[in-house]
């Protein structure tokens, strides 16, 4: 199937993730979404390709290759395959002029658009995407931009590049909070207990692979406040709670 290869090779070290590799991360990422029946994460495996090891993951959207003919495929195919290609948000995160704020959408911040004309980044009130949003307090998501939320060719919509997860300080940053300080519904809920016991399980021995024991220790925590909590975590004050660019 088509997929997205990310060789650990080819990763840029980063300061504040100086543990393990992006690509461990980005299938822990996976593991949890599957363990815990979240379906916010395309499949994801760690294997051998032609750069070495890396991530590999469930390609989402239309066949990349342009469908039959591949990569031999003439410029005509592949203007309709660009055609196909969905916008970045999945059509459920948008950045719009205030007054074209689809109705039942939820406001995340408002500002300038480069030409200093006003803008609202902004979502819609999805269940998807407020499992989503709920799953990257849970993987501690640094990096939740527009552009990581595709919708598959079955309607569904997913999130990917979860290289930057899993740190053991907070580090929330998404396009995604709308929801911010309200009660988890019950399916929210649900998914957490069903991540508490799988980390309580076989996915915390697997997750000892990819991630520190610190990490691991933390993510765990993490889980026990949300349940706790019940809510959606707010911005911290005066931290940076935006990824940027925003997609």
């Amino acid at each position: 199937m088509p997929c997205v290869y990310k060789p650990v090779a080819g990763e840029a070290p980063l300061w504040d993730f100086p543990d393990g590799t992006l690509a461990g991360r980005e299938v822990a990422a996976a593991l949890v979404s599957a363990a815990a029946g979240w379906g916010v994460v395309p499949p994801t495996v760690l294997r051998d390709g032609e750069l070495g090891l890396g991530s590999v993951q469930a390609w989402v959207g239309p066949d990349p290759s342009g469908g039959p003919g591949g990569q031999e495929a003439d410029e005509e195919a592949d203007e309709e395959a660009d055609q196909e290609l969905p916008p970045p948000g999945g059509g459920v995160i948008d950045v719009v002029a205030p007054s074209a704020v689809p109705g039942g959408w939820r406001e995340v911040v408002r500002g300038e658009g480069w030409g200093g004309e006003p803008v609202v980044l902004c979502h819609a009130d999805d269940a998807a995407l407020r499992r989503m949003a709920a799953f990257d307090a849970v993987v501690n998501n640094a990096d939740r931009k527009g552009g990581h939320v595709l919708r598959g060719l079955d309607g569904a919509v997913l999130g990917v590049d979860h290289g930057l997860t899993f740190h053991e300080d907070p580090k929330l940053r998404t396009v995604l909070w709308g929801w911010a300080g309200e009660r988890f519904d019950d399916g929210v809920v649900a998914l957490l207990e069903a991540t508490a016991a799988a980390l309580d399980g076989e996915l915390a021995e697997r997750l000892s692979q990819l991630l520190t024991d610190d990490e691991l220790l933390a993510a765990e925590l993490r889980v026990e406040r949300l349940l706790a909590r019940g809510r959606f975590p707010k911005p911290p004050p005066g931290g940076r709670a935006l990824p940027w660019p925003p997609f």
